[in-house]
Formats: C-alpha cells, sequence, structure tokens
C-alpha cells in the first residue's frame, strides 16, 4: 500500500534548511517495512495574499510497503518529526493519506485548486475530512499546503522530485540508459519530439530534476546536439557548454 505524507510550511526566511530537507530525513523514522518512493516539491499558488516563506512549495514524501496499520504509527512519528525540526516562527503543516481513502478524490481537487488560487484552512479541512490534517505551531497555514501536496502528489500529474533513489550521485552528463535503468523516463518535449539513443548524454547541469508526470519520475529534454539532450528547468546561470567544433583546416 502506498502512503503520501505531505510537510508544509516548516521553515523561516534565511533558514539554512528548507521543508525538502525535512521531508527527506523522514526516511529513517518509517516503520520496518516501509521505505521511500520517493519525495516530491509541489508548487502552490504564489499571490501577495498568501504569507509564505520563500516559494509556496510543500514536500511530500510517498511511502511504499505499508500497510493499513502502520498509519497510525507513521502519524505519529511524522508529528514527532515536525515538532523535533520544524524551525520557531514557521506554521506547520502535516497531512497523512493512505491508497484506497475516501479523502483522495477531495484532496486531488484541492491541490488543483491550491496551485491557482487562494483557498483556506477551512477548505483544506474539509478536502481532508476522513484523512490526518493537523497544524503544529503559528497559525498553522501549513494545513494548507500540506493537505495540497497529498493532493497534487496522489493526482501525479504534477511536481518535482527532491529525492528519488540515487537522484543526487548522477553526473553532469548521463547516459540515457543510465538514466532510464533509475527508473527515470526521458522525455523529449522540443518540436520533433526524436527519441533518444540508449546511448545519448543528458546534460544535468549536476542535478536531474525529474518531474511527476503520469505518477512516475521523468526528465523532460530538449536536444542540444546530436547525441546530447538538454533537461529542462535548470536554475538562471546554468549555462550548456558549446559542443566541440572540429578546427578548419587551410591550404595556402
Amino acid at each position: 500500500m502506498r502512503i503520501w505524507v505531505c510537510f508544509d510550511d516548516t521553515d523561516t526566511l534565511g533558514a539554512p534548511r528548507g521543508t525538502g530537507k525535512l521531508a527527506r530525513w523522514f526516511e529513517d523514522e518509517l516503520p520496518e517495512g516501509c521505505s521511500v518512493w520517493g519525495v516530491v516539491r509541489q508548487q502552490l499558488l504564489v499571490d501577495p495574499r498568501i504569507p509564505y516563506t520563500s516559494h509556496n512549495s510543500s514536500a511530500c514524501v510517498v511511502v511504499d510497503g505499508a500497510e493499513l496499520g502502520h498509519v497510525p504509527i507513521i502519524v505519529e512519528r511524522a508529528a514527532a518529526h515536525l515538532e523535533r525540526h520544524a524551525l520557531e516562527g514557521s506554521d506547520p503543516g502535516l497531512c497523512v493519506a493512505a491508497e484506497g481513502d475516501s479523502a483522495i478524490t477531495r484532496l486531488m481537487e484541492f491541490g488543483r485548486r491550491a496551485a491557482v488560487e487562494v483557498v483556506t484552512q477551512a477548505d483544506a479541512f474539509a478536502a481532508a475530512e476522513g484523512v490526518h490534517l493537523s497544524g503544529h505551531g503559528g497559525t498553522n497555514d501549513g494545513v494548507i499546503g500540506a493537505a495540497a501536496g497529498v493532493g497534487l502528489t496522489a493526482w501525479g500529474w504534477t511536481g518535482r522530485f527532491v529525492e528519488f533513489g540515487d537522484l543526487r550521485a548522477f553526473p553532469a552528463r548521463v547516459s540515457v540508459a543510465d538514466v532510464e535503468a533509475a527508473g527515470i523516463l526521458v522525455l523529449p518535449v522540443d518540436r520533433n519530439v526524436v527519441s533518444p539513443r540508449p546511448t545519448d548524454l543528458v546534460d544535468t547541469a549536476d542535478w536531474l530534476r525529474p518531474r511527476l508526470w503520469g505518477g512516475k519520475p521523468a526528465v523532460p529534454v530538449t536536444r542540444a546536439d546530436a547525441g546530447l539532450w538538454l533537461a529542462i528547468g535548470k536554475q538562471p546561470g546554468d549555462v550548456l557548454p558549446p559542443p566541440a567544433v572540429p578546427p578548419v583546416l587551410q591550404c595556402d
């Protein structure tokens, strides 16, 4: 069984770490037999009417191998994890839901709303009726992002992985075959949608950023040169070096 555990608003402006790191740390708290499939960052609406720390994003831990009896254990451990690691001055929220919960469809709809419009704590609690949703300090506004993060991740068509297998161990350039062997799809999104060859290289700018598309991790790429693909979503300033050009020979 799959369980979604989402944390939101656990940090403060200028803090040395954010919610994503707190979510990744939660792997060490899982019951025996459970494992982290991935940790997904979900982007919510950025609007002057919404108080947020820096980007208004939440982090959802996707847990596999769980059984129904693990749900209350995970809730208890996730709440304790927040109490230990959420920074003073933050407004933390926690949502935990499992496959088959009646609230999943409502949470999906709520998450899609929260990505494009202003929603409230009352909206979040209404969507999460029947699953765990709790605030852990400050204004408790983190319940909004936590509920939305579960819904969007369960929906499976938005978000970016901040943890998936050995994601952080990939080199700056890696073969398509190696990326796909790690369980990550390489999907061309340029005009012609030419399929990359297994021996082609993907330029990652030192940090591969898979998306959650169709419930799976996928790296959207565009062709940069023959045998070389550029993973989109790089930060400003990440520059792909130009391809090597053979010297031009001149005859006198």
